[in-house]
């Protein structure tokens, strides 16, 4: 495989990556990154020039910070639920002297329908 297929190859990759990362298609970018890696795996094979490297470098570099805010996004909101998931079970306040109580939601009792 030549240097220009094989850096032609990786821009697609990186390409579909990126819009894979844009759309939140989490199950498209387990299947590139196998590909992905076999091809950053070649281009140890070739003699590169600088003019070849850097717009690789520049998306990959462009789409690792895409897959870092979507990680974060999805840390934030797997907090948030966990937040409103113990708001649902209690409730934290404060009295007038500022010392904080605890409110627990009352037990959900629920009726089994028999035929």
């Amino acid at each position: 495989m030549d240097e220009r297929t094989l850096s032609q190859q990786l821009e697609e990759l990186i390409d579909a990556e990126r819009t894979a990362l844009i759309n939140g298609d989490f199950d498209r970018i387990a299947e590139l990154l196998e590909e992905k890696q076999r091809l950053i795996g070649s281009l140890h094979d070739l003699p590169l020039d600088r003019q070849t490297v850097a717009p690789l470098s520049d998306g990959l570099r462009r789409n690792q910070e895409l897959f870092d805010a979507a990680l974060a996004g999805i840390r934030n909101v797997a907090a948030r639920l966990g937040d409103l998931n113990r708001v649902r079970k209690s409730v934290e306040t404060y009295d007038s002297k500022g010392k904080k109580h605890s409110l627990d939601a009352p037990d959900v009792q629920r009726l089994e329908r028999r035929a």
